[in-house]
């Protein structure tokens, strides 16, 4: 069989339709029979029938409809299968499972994949089991992680030395950790089990992360990234190069964020000999379901199969109609851009052409001069996803919150927001027409509140940096002008709560949390148990809570107390 003919097949997914045509009888897990349990009687006591999956005689009762499994719920139940002969064993693949891997393997540049059905929190967590080893691992980490990765610490028992995150002036958000912060870093702890850091942020932000990696190996350390919203990156010459790419030992992608996959399904890519594969194998079985899901699975190899059969032309419609909304929001000037001052060219995907007239050795040069560059100039945001269109009101008078509420009341949903930005998040998978709803509502909100002449009001985004010193987002996490923390122990000890006291949050100055403190999305703890709480911590807690900010990890859902140690 030829590559290409290899590439296009989806085996997991053709396995679980061979298994749903063959119509036989299951005596084994899971106990809905493939559905069946829910077909015993043509029609139940709401009048559904359930064999069609069509509801009739119960007009006006939404709620006892939506008892009802439709027929689309149904059909996926006859491929929700367990360990049978055909399916393999994600644990111990051999079969089907691990064909599709190896073909996700080849699709995005990596030796070896593996599926995740935890999503992104199981690739973290498996990542870091494997690479602390031993009490006390010291691990370098990016300080503004996931709360996935907290977690993968605390159950690890290691030792964290935090890295600032490098800060882009013109929007006030975190990037990831400099050259040169990474590099002190390692000189300091020699003895680290690894680097961590997450790109892209949430926002899309990303720079080239090939001199990072440089300085991780050159120190005998692998490079792991969190690239939970990166999984489309390398795959389209308009998008910023990915992980892999650049020289990362162990990459994390939330497949189902910006690819095809259902929710929880991620993977999980390994390259190079610094990490333990068969320690890293056993890490998996031990965070991952002995009883994985298959539609979650087969979803993966379907996800891959598009990218791997239509190639570059998956992101026509999505590019597309994020062109169209930036050309629409270009007309309406209140409404202001993020983007990178300097962009940095992204590398064309492996397998396609590279620019007429350009060597792989010129183009290759070309991008490390480019980077270089960047690095000399401390420009740590280089690379913006196109698929995240970030935007802020230029006049200033709605907040990101503001702004989300009064797109939603307009049928328009974003990924997320904070005090100044709206995180506005498209795929492979968005229309021009989605791009045109967006737009009109934008016109709406704008003309609503009179605004829509008043250009005037319009403020570039280094001018509103300038007067806005109190910006926070939640996806920032600072300490004060520290490149690199002391390494803070993380255990699975629980803290004893009479130990601890409920305190006003603006009294909470100078006391030891005993709570983490996550601003919600992206999840991001702005405070760890047991860490000291500064002034401009409990501020930024405050400034947070007022605009509106959820929280996650705390007894007080509101914020007006918090939890700390007695002492």
């Amino acid at each position: 069989m030829d590559h290409n003919t290899k590439s296009s097949r989806a085996p997991l997914y053709e396995a679980l339709l061979a298994y749903r045509d063959s119509k036989q009888r299951s005596f084994h897990v899971p106990g809905h029979k493939n559905g069946q349990a829910y077909r015993l009687s043509s029609v139940d006591d709401y009048g559904a029938d359930l064999k069609s999956g069509e509801s009739y005689g119960i007009e006006g009762d939404q709620s006892k409809r939506g008892l009802v499994p439709d027929r689309s719920f149904l059909e996926i139940m006859e491929m929700d299968v367990t360990e049978i002969t055909g399916t393999d064993d994600l644990h111990h693949p051999e079969g089907v499972i691990r064909e599709a891997q190896e073909l996700a393997a080849d699709c995005f540049g990596a030796e070896e994949s593996f599926f995740l059905v935890g999503g992104s929190t199981a690739g973290n967590l498996s990542l870091l089991l494997t690479v602390c080893d031993e009490p006390n691992s010291i691990v370098l980490v990016q300080r503004n992680v996931h709360k996935s990765v907290i977690h993968g610490l605390m159950v690890a028992g290691a030792r964290a030395v935090f890295l600032e995150p490098w800060i882009d002036p013109a929007s006030g958000l975190a990037v990831m950790p400099s050259v040169q912060t990474v590099q002190a870093a390692v000189q300091s702890y020699p003895e680290a089990k690894g680097v961590l850091v997450t790109l892209p942020n949430y926002y899309g932000m990303g720079a080239d992360l090939t001199p990072i990696a440089e300085v991780c190996h050159a120190a005998g350390m692998p490079l792991l990234v969190d690239e939970a919203h990166g999984a489309h990156y390398g795959q389209h010459p308009e998008l910023p190069v990915s992980a892999l790419s650049c020289g990362a030992d162990g990459v994390v992608q939330s497949t189902h964020k910006m690819l095809t996959a259902f929710t929880m399904g991620a993977m999980l890519h390994i390259q190079g000999p610094r990490l333990n594969r068969s320690l890293l194998r056993q890490r998996l079985a031990m965070v991952q379901s002995s009883s994985p899901s298959y539609p979650v699975m087969a979803s993966l190899d379907l996800a891959r199969r598009l990218l791997q059969v239509q190639g570059a032309n998956t992101f026509t419609a999505g590019l597309a109609a994020v062109n169209a909304f930036k050309r629409g929001l270009a007309e309406l000037p209140r409404f202001q851009l993020l983007q990178p001052a300097q962009l940095l060219q992204p590398e064309p995907p492996a397998g396609t052409a590279k620019p007429a007239g350009l060597s792989v050795s010129a183009a290759q040069q070309t991008r490390k001069s480019l980077t270089a560059a960047a690095v000399a100039s401390a420009a740590g945001y280089t690379a913006q996803d196109p698929f995240k269109a970030v935007i802020y009101d230029g006049a200033g008078v709605l907040s990101g919150y503001g702004l989300q509420q009064q797109l939603e009341a307009c049928g328009c949903v974003p990924e997320m927001s904070d005090e100044r930005y709206v995180v506005l998040l498209f795929s492979l998978g968005s229309t021009v027409q989605d791009a045109q709803h967006l737009l009109q509502a934008l016109q709406h909100i704008s003309s609503a509140d009179g605004h829509e002449q008043d250009n005037s009001n319009a403020e570039p985004l280094h001018q509103l940096a300038k007067g806005s010193a109190h910006y926070i987002s939640t996806w920032n996490n600072l300490q004060e002008h520290t490149p690199y923390s002391e390494p803070i122990s993380f255990s699975l000890q629980p803290i004893v709560e009479t130990d601890t006291i409920n305190v006003p949050i603006q009294g909470s100055v100078g006391c030891r949390s005993a709570e983490m403190v996550i601003p919600y999305p992206p999840g991001i703890p702005l405070v760890y148990p047991g860490e000291c709480l500064s002034p401009s911590m409990v501020a930024r807690m405050q400034l947070l809570r007022d605009e509106g900010a959820k929280f996650h990890g705390v007894s007080d859902v509101s914020l007006q107390v918090l939890k700390v140690m007695k002492d």
